[in-house]
Protein backbone atom coordinates (compact mmCIF):
# COMPACT_ATOMS: atom_id res chain seq x y z
CA UNK A 1 0.00 0.00 0.00
CA UNK A 2 3.14 2.38 0.39
CA UNK A 3 3.59 2.52 -3.05
CA UNK A 4 -0.01 3.63 -3.87
CA UNK A 5 0.34 6.20 -1.06
CA UNK A 6 3.75 7.44 -2.59
CA UNK A 7 1.80 8.05 -6.11
CA UNK A 8 -0.86 9.79 -4.38
CA UNK A 9 1.01 12.75 -2.71
CA UNK A 10 2.96 15.61 -3.95
CA UNK A 11 6.08 16.55 -3.28
CA UNK A 12 4.63 19.70 -1.69
CA UNK A 13 2.49 17.27 0.06
CA UNK A 14 4.90 14.93 1.65
CA UNK A 15 7.12 18.01 2.29
CA UNK A 16 3.67 19.48 4.76
CA UNK A 17 3.41 15.89 6.03
CA UNK A 18 6.93 15.43 6.92
CA UNK A 19 6.86 18.99 8.78
CA UNK A 20 4.36 17.80 11.09
CA UNK A 21 6.48 14.99 11.89
CA UNK A 22 4.24 12.59 10.35
CA UNK A 23 6.03 8.88 10.43
CA UNK A 24 3.89 7.91 7.26
CA UNK A 25 5.74 10.18 5.24
CA UNK A 26 8.98 9.26 5.84
CA UNK A 27 8.53 5.81 4.92
CA UNK A 28 7.16 7.52 1.83
CA UNK A 29 10.62 9.67 1.71
CA UNK A 30 12.52 6.38 1.69
CA UNK A 31 10.90 4.68 -0.68
CA UNK A 32 11.04 7.21 -3.21
CA UNK A 33 14.31 8.25 -2.33
CA UNK A 34 16.27 5.89 -0.39
CA UNK A 35 18.16 3.96 -3.87
CA UNK A 36 19.08 7.30 -5.36
CA UNK A 37 21.07 8.06 -2.19
CA UNK A 38 22.41 4.75 -1.48
CA UNK A 39 23.91 5.47 -4.94
CA UNK A 40 25.41 8.97 -4.01
CA UNK A 41 26.86 7.17 -0.79
CA UNK A 42 27.58 3.86 -2.34
CA UNK A 43 29.99 6.33 -4.78
CA UNK A 44 31.89 7.62 -1.70
CA UNK A 45 32.30 5.01 0.56
CA UNK A 46 33.29 2.52 -1.94
CA UNK A 47 31.74 -0.28 0.49
CA UNK A 48 28.08 -1.82 1.38
CA UNK A 49 28.33 -2.00 4.93
CA UNK A 50 29.60 1.44 5.12
CA UNK A 51 26.86 2.75 2.86
CA UNK A 52 24.18 1.43 4.79
CA UNK A 53 25.14 2.63 8.10
CA UNK A 54 25.66 6.41 6.41
CA UNK A 55 22.43 5.24 5.00
CA UNK A 56 20.42 5.35 8.01
CA UNK A 57 22.60 8.07 9.38
CA UNK A 58 21.27 10.14 6.67
CA UNK A 59 17.60 9.15 6.95
CA UNK A 60 18.04 9.90 11.06
CA UNK A 61 19.35 13.23 9.80
CA UNK A 62 16.75 14.18 7.75
CA UNK A 63 14.19 13.68 10.13
CA UNK A 64 16.30 14.89 13.30
CA UNK A 65 16.61 18.73 10.88
CA UNK A 66 13.92 18.09 8.89
CA UNK A 67 12.17 21.78 10.36
CA UNK A 68 15.07 23.24 8.56
CA UNK A 69 14.45 22.36 5.34
CA UNK A 70 13.19 25.55 3.47
CA UNK A 71 11.54 25.04 -0.09
CA UNK A 72 12.78 29.07 -0.73
CA UNK A 73 16.37 27.41 -1.21
CA UNK A 74 16.07 24.23 -2.70
CA UNK A 75 14.09 21.43 -3.75
CA UNK A 76 14.15 18.72 -0.98
CA UNK A 77 15.60 16.08 -3.48
CA UNK A 78 18.70 18.79 -3.69
CA UNK A 79 18.75 19.09 0.24
CA UNK A 80 18.65 15.31 0.71
CA UNK A 81 20.85 14.41 -1.44
CA UNK A 82 23.47 17.13 0.19
CA UNK A 83 22.54 15.68 3.88
CA UNK A 84 23.55 12.61 2.40
CA UNK A 85 26.95 13.13 0.84
CA UNK A 86 27.86 15.07 3.58
CA UNK A 87 27.33 12.17 5.90
CA UNK A 88 29.17 9.93 3.30
CA UNK A 89 32.23 12.49 3.49
CA UNK A 90 31.96 13.07 7.36
CA UNK A 91 32.43 9.29 7.03
CA UNK A 92 35.46 8.73 5.31
CA UNK A 93 37.10 11.80 6.82
CA UNK A 94 36.79 9.91 10.17
CA UNK A 95 39.38 8.39 12.20
CA UNK A 96 37.43 5.64 12.78
CA UNK A 97 37.31 4.92 8.52
CA UNK A 98 41.07 6.25 8.16
CA UNK A 99 41.97 3.61 10.96
CA UNK A 100 39.89 0.44 9.51
CA UNK A 101 41.02 1.42 5.69
CA UNK A 102 44.32 0.71 6.47
CA UNK A 103 43.98 -2.33 8.34
CA UNK A 104 42.17 -4.39 6.09
CA UNK A 105 42.26 -4.04 1.97
CA UNK A 106 39.18 -3.29 0.78
CA UNK A 107 40.27 -4.65 -2.86
CA UNK A 108 40.38 -8.42 -0.96
CA UNK A 109 37.08 -7.90 1.20
CA UNK A 110 34.25 -10.00 -0.40
CA UNK A 111 31.49 -7.22 0.11
CA UNK A 112 33.69 -5.39 -2.41
CA UNK A 113 32.29 -7.91 -5.47
CA UNK A 114 28.98 -7.78 -4.23
CA UNK A 115 26.53 -5.88 -6.56
CA UNK A 116 24.33 -3.29 -4.89
CA UNK A 117 20.29 -4.27 -3.37
CA UNK A 118 19.51 -0.53 -4.87
CA UNK A 119 19.97 -0.90 -8.63
CA UNK A 120 19.65 3.29 -8.76
CA UNK A 121 23.12 5.31 -8.72
CA UNK A 122 23.71 8.67 -9.53
CA UNK A 123 23.98 8.18 -13.37
CA UNK A 124 20.36 6.79 -13.04
CA UNK A 125 19.19 9.80 -11.64
CA UNK A 126 20.21 12.60 -14.10
CA UNK A 127 22.64 13.85 -11.94
CA UNK A 128 25.63 12.48 -14.49
CA UNK A 129 23.52 13.51 -17.36
CA UNK A 130 23.54 17.22 -16.21
CA UNK A 131 27.33 16.96 -15.07
CA UNK A 132 27.85 15.56 -18.42
CA UNK A 133 26.94 18.71 -20.07
CA UNK A 134 30.16 20.67 -18.52
CA UNK A 135 33.08 20.65 -19.93
CA UNK A 136 35.59 18.53 -19.62
CA UNK A 137 37.50 20.35 -16.87
CA UNK A 138 34.57 21.05 -15.00
CA UNK A 139 33.30 17.46 -15.09
CA UNK A 140 36.27 16.38 -13.66
CA UNK A 141 36.32 18.24 -10.22
CA UNK A 142 32.88 18.18 -9.73
CA UNK A 143 33.07 14.14 -10.55
CA UNK A 144 36.23 14.17 -7.64
CA UNK A 145 34.32 16.55 -5.59
CA UNK A 146 30.52 15.51 -5.22
CA UNK A 147 31.02 11.62 -6.32
CA UNK A 148 34.39 11.02 -4.79
CA UNK A 149 34.31 12.99 -1.62
CA UNK A 150 37.40 15.26 -2.14
CA UNK A 151 37.74 18.69 -1.21
CA UNK A 152 38.96 21.47 -3.39
CA UNK A 153 41.93 21.98 -1.96
CA UNK A 154 42.61 18.00 -2.26
CA UNK A 155 41.19 18.45 -6.13
CA UNK A 156 43.73 21.01 -6.67
CA UNK A 157 46.90 18.73 -5.27
CA UNK A 158 45.35 15.99 -7.21
CA UNK A 159 45.30 17.48 -10.56
CA UNK A 160 48.34 19.47 -9.85
CA UNK A 161 46.32 22.75 -10.29
CA UNK A 162 46.09 26.53 -8.51
CA UNK A 163 43.13 26.25 -5.64
CA UNK A 164 41.88 29.25 -7.14
CA UNK A 165 41.77 27.68 -10.03
CA UNK A 166 39.73 24.52 -9.07
CA UNK A 167 37.68 27.37 -6.96
CA UNK A 168 36.43 29.12 -10.04
CA UNK A 169 35.61 26.20 -12.57
CA UNK A 170 33.62 24.85 -9.31
CA UNK A 171 32.02 27.97 -9.14
CA UNK A 172 31.23 28.21 -12.96
CA UNK A 173 30.06 24.01 -13.31
CA UNK A 174 27.79 25.33 -10.15
CA UNK A 175 26.40 27.91 -12.15
CA UNK A 176 25.39 26.22 -15.25
CA UNK A 177 24.00 23.38 -13.49
CA UNK A 178 21.76 25.87 -11.66
CA UNK A 179 20.56 27.09 -14.67
CA UNK A 180 20.07 23.49 -15.93
CA UNK A 181 18.22 22.63 -13.07
CA UNK A 182 15.72 25.55 -13.37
Amino acid sequence: MAGKENILFSEEDLIIRLQQRDEAAMTILYDKYSAALYGVILRIVKTEEIAEDVMQETFIKIWTSFQQYNTEKGRLFTWIVNIARNAAIDKIRSKEFRVGSRERSIDSSPVNHLQSSYEVRPDHIGIKDLVGKLNPEQRKIIDMMYFDGYTQSEVAEELDIPLGTVKTRTRAAMKLLTKLLS
